[in-house]
């Protein structure tokens, strides 16, 4: 970190991002509601309704679903430390998945902040609802539907975004469109964070841009993620960081 110059990013990275003291008691809960998603062979036929342009029909376990979509120990745990230190009012995911993340990032709001959480396979998210009211997480409101859709409606009702977390679209026309439209209602000093900003030559281009707009006045990539704060001043600066 000897190379980081900037008063901010040093801080937020020695005191958060590489901060693995910084937990909290509900980490057990949630990691016991993982492992019981990775016993889970029930399987799941639906459709999935947010993260494509055309509708696909799928067929799999819990396991196969949490495997693959909920994020890792690491990375939730990663979350967790962001939104608590960045301390959003309204803060938005899109992409719930069985719930993991959206659980980590309520269990760092503060008492009065709210998580929404938009999720487009139907099944998927009446899962992720019940165990989301099981552990009485109360601050997160889970959307079910298409999120070209959902999207605006959220937009139109909450005054202002300080936090998104983008992680239900993994190509570079969707990801850009809803990182712009998000920006609209961006405060000042807004996070974005990008799920898997490696994944593809897409993403990877998608992210180019996003670093290059003008309101990313800093962005850090940690590789699987990036994150990007917005509007607060017109100096831009980037950081890459091994996470």
């Amino acid at each position: 970190m000897h190379g980081v110059h900037s008063p901010l990013v040093y801080n937020l990275i020695k005191d958060v991002i590489y901060n693995k003291n910084l937990k909290s008691p509900w980490f057990t809960s949630i990691e016991k509601m993982r492992n019981a998603f990775n016993n889970d062979y029930t399987l799941i036929d639906s459709i999935d309704y947010g993260a494509a342009s055309k509708y696909k029909s799928t067929h799999k376990t819990i396991r196969k679903i949490c495997s693959t979509t909920s994020k890792s120990k690491k990375y939730s745990q990663l979350l967790f430390r962001l939104i608590k230190w960045h301390n959003p009012k309204y803060a938005l995911e899109l992409g719930t998945s069985l719930g993991i993340s959206a659980m980590y990032q309520a269990t760092g709001l503060s008492e009065n902040a709210k998580l929404i959480t938009i999720e487009g396979h139907e099944a998927v998210a009446l899962k992720a609802k019940h165990v989301i009211k099981e552990l009485n997480f109360n601050s997160i409101e889970v959307i079910v539907g298409n999120f070209d859709k959902e999207l605006p409606k959220v937009l139109n009702n909450v005054p202002q975004l300080d936090w998104v977390f983008f992680d239900g679209n993994h190509k570079k026309e969707p990801t850009l469109r809803y990182f712009t439209q998000c920006l609209e209602k961006a405060s000042n000093n807004a996070l974005f964070i990008f799920d898997d900003i490696n994944w593809s030559d897409e993403m990877r281009e998608a992210w180019i841009e996003i670093k290059n707009h003008p309101k990313a006045y800093l962005t850090i990539d940690l590789f699987f993620v990036g994150l990007v704060l917005v509007n607060k001043r017109e100096q831009k600066e980037h950081f890459t960081i091994l996470f």
